[in-house]
């Protein structure tokens, strides 16, 4: 059984496709990323608790540091996350330990630089919503709109840039040239994954301190993967995943059989 919906419709022996592919993938794979998640939010704890006590203490002095340093600790994790997530996708043989190991080996020191960036802009925008929401007067619609709007950006421009570090050799600025000509090629439907991350987070927000009991389980990689899979078949044809990595890897499903 996968998670929510019984997974014994369909043959396990060969890759599904539409929403059999997220039951067979949730019932082959759940089971890793949770473990994966788990370690993952063990390394966001530094980058949470930093911009907790500069907000805190409505301090921006202390909030820019924090965020740097917290998301550069958290950026060896986050790029393992996605290792996982995507030798998920093309359904990649060897232990979640060892693939993990290996993606600290390979994706550990090019995710600092990006990791304190994504620190620093989350830490902003969490910044941000606390001091709208102690604010005396409605900030306008405006402002939220323009938020809500770099938000998703934000969201799209990482679903594109982290897959990217941890499947290729490139430079930051391929990657980033990457993400944004396939934004302009496939525009609704990265943004159609960015804003479904943007409102996941933001149920999270909205219920917390409740839905913080879910973090270490589901909060990162559930939503990564629902988004990732709504990806995979444009980013597959764009960089030739599967047929890269078939090449060095094999075909697991032909190995199968």
């Amino acid at each position: 059984m996968g998670m929510f919906f019984a997974d014994d419709s369909y043959d396990e022996s060969r890759r599904m496709e539409g929403f059999q592919r997220y039951k067979q993938l949730l019932s082959f794979y759940a089971g890793r990323w949770v473990k994966v998640n788990l370690l993952t939010t063990l390394g966001a704890l530094p980058l949470v608790l930093g911009i907790t006590f500069s907000v805190l203490s409505s301090s921006v002095l202390v909030l820019i540091p924090a965020s740097l340093v917290g998301g550069a600790i958290f950026g060896p994790f986050l790029a393992a996350l996605y290792d996982s997530i995507f030798r998920g996708l093309r359904d990649a043989p060897g232990s979640w330990w060892d693939h993990y190991r290996r993606s600290w080996k390979q994706n550990g020191r090019a995710s600092l630089l990006p990791g304190a960036l994504v620190g620093l802009l989350a830490g902003m925008y969490v910044f941000m919503l606390y001091i709208m929401w102690s604010a005396p007067a409605f900030p306008g619609w405006s402002t939220l709109l323009v938020c809500l709007f770099s938000a998703v950006l934000f969201f799209a421009l990482n679903l594109l840039y982290w897959p990217q570090l941890v499947l290729f050799q490139q430079s930051n600025k391929d990657r980033i040239y990457n993400a944004v000509l396939f934004t302009i090629k496939y525009f609704w439907r990265v943004m159609g994954a960015a804003l479904l991350q943007a409102a996941y987070f933001l149920l999270y927000l909205l219920f917390a301190p409740w839905t913080l009991a879910l973090v270490p389980f589901v909060g990162l990689w559930f939503i990564l993967l629902v988004c990732e899979l709504l990806l995979y078949r444009q980013l597959d044809t764009v960089f030739q995943i599967e047929k890269q990595f078939i090449q060095m890897e094999g075909d697991p499903w032909r190995e199968n059989t």
